[in-house]
């Protein structure tokens, strides 16, 4: 693994966070989004309106933390770690959670669990790759 390769896979994970981080606010924003997202009718309430605009604000911070990790990769490669745990992980128990109570059908859910599964591939593959080069260039 060279410096190139280890900077653009990071880059590629930053990125993909990115991407999917707007996405996700997008829905939370926009209750229409959600309900062909995940197929129920988001509740039409204040506490749900309150808790969504919480929530995007967050995930919109997320992105720009991304956006920030990318300017120096190498560096800041820790973040896809944090974005793996708590933040991933923290979504999945709450995604089960929504899937065992009977908010969310198992069949919508299960193709985010695998972007999911795909994104946590990615991300530490990316962080070991980086941590890999590093520790090599060290005994250079």
């Amino acid at each position: 693994m060279n410096k190139h390769n280890a900077v653009f896979w990071l880059r590629v994970s930053f990125w993909i966070g990115v991407v999917i981080d707007l996405i996700a606010a997008i829905a939370m924003l926009f209750p229409k989004f959600t309900q062909i997202i995940l197929g129920f009718e988001p509740i039409p309430d204040p506490a749900y309106r309150f808790a969504m605009g919480m929530a995007s604000a967050l995930m919109l911070g997320w992105t720009t933390l991304l956006l920030w990790a990318d300017q120096d990769p190498l560096a800041r490669k820790g973040v896809l770690l944090i974005t793996v745990f708590p933040v991933i992980f923290g979504l999945l128990g709450t995604e089960i959670y929504a899937v065992a109570s009977g908010f969310i059908p198992l069949g919508k859910m299960v193709p985010t669990w695998m972007l999911q599964i795909l994104i946590i591939s990615l991300f530490a593959a990316s962080y070991l790759n980086a941590v890999h080069f590093e520790r090599k260039d060290l005994r250079s």
